[in-house]
């Protein structure tokens, strides 16, 4: 890999890493929900009138809206909002690369390698080991609902790879109308309706600038370099990279956050990127492509192919 597009991706997990902080500053002024739903209003318009529709049929494309824009996003953003640290999202996110192998092979029949297997077996134990400890960065329902973003994503995986998308810039940005509407139901349910209608009138410029990072730079920057690295060096090479997501998160946490890792969650955020690796070393390498971007190249990989992270 040429040293310009080794920096590509050393910058792309920096912006996804950084994204997590963002995120915590953007949850500051807006709730949860209506901070998901705007991120993909931002994203969806106006693309949505340059970019051509997906190939894949609508059931799918609504489908990955949903799993991915609700239930991944919103549950990520309240998880954060409920008591998550940033940091720590960044890491147990990437449990969403063990729940999707798993996934694979139940929904897919898709035969995970030894190695991935070992990788979710080790990144399951650190996972457990995040858990048992607790910490100051994290609350139970904050944790439980993180785990469940990941379990979102995995699921989001399998669409991606049932869908057979050849346009993954046209799944993202179409399939980004989907979540606002049932997204801002739910804020006005949850948080109700006056809450939500003086969040979205008294917009305050910091919350503009966490939603325009996280829709523009996390989401179109962050994803167009990924997708143009894969395409050109295939998944394999380019996924191992994926690693520093968390160690940024950490990273930036720490220095705009405060937030300090115990020794407990230390050594459980370094098992579970152990598993990561085994589960990105397990991918079986596929031929780089003249093209831009990649099959099933998406804010979500397939399966077996890689992890995909960030927020």
């Amino acid at each position: 890999m040429r040293m310009s597009h080794r920096f590509q991706a050393v910058l792309v997990a920096a912006i996804w890493g950084v994204n997590f902080v963002v995120v915590e500053v953007g949850l500051r002024d807006l709730p949860p929900l209506v901070l998901t739903a705007l991120r993909f209003v931002v994203v969806a318009v106006p693309l949505v009138f340059f970019v051509p529709r997906p190939t894949a049929r609508a059931r799918y494309v609504i489908a990955y809206g949903l799993v991915l824009g609700v239930l991944k996003f919103g549950v990520l953003f309240s998880a954060m909002a409920l008591g998550m640290g940033a940091g720590l999202a960044s890491l147990v996110l990437q449990a969403q690369a063990l729940a999707s192998v798993v996934l694979a092979a139940l929904l897919l029949r898709e035969r995970p390698a030894k190695r991935q297997i070992a990788g979710v077996l080790v990144g399951s134990a650190g996972i457990g080991v995040l858990a048992a400890s607790g910490g100051g960065h994290t609350t139970a329902i904050g944790f439980a609902l993180t785990l469940f973003a990941a379990a979102s994503w995995a699921v989001a995986n399998i669409v991606v790879r049932a869908s057979g998308e050849t346009r993954p810039i046209s799944l993202l940005v179409w399939s980004s109308l989907v979540p606002p509407l049932p997204l801002f139901g739910l804020a006005a349910v949850v948080d109700g309706p006056q809450v939500v209608l003086d969040s979205l009138l008294d917009l305050s410029w910091r919350a503009a600038a966490a939603i325009g990072y996280v829709a523009y730079v996390s989401t179109l920057v962050g994803f167009g370099l990924w997708n143009h690295l894969i395409g050109r060096y295939s998944v394999a090479r380019v996924a191992p990279f994926s690693l520093l997501v968390p160690v940024f998160g950490l990273t930036a946490s720490w220095l705009f956050l405060g937030e300090r890792m115990t020794g407990s969650e230390v050594v459980a955020a370094l098992i579970v990127l152990v598993g990561l690796a085994l589960v990105i070393g397990g991918v079986r390498p596929s031929p780089p492509t003249a093209t831009g971007s990649a099959p099933n190249a998406s804010p979500a990989t397939a399966p077996t192919d890689a992890v995909r992270t960030g927020t």
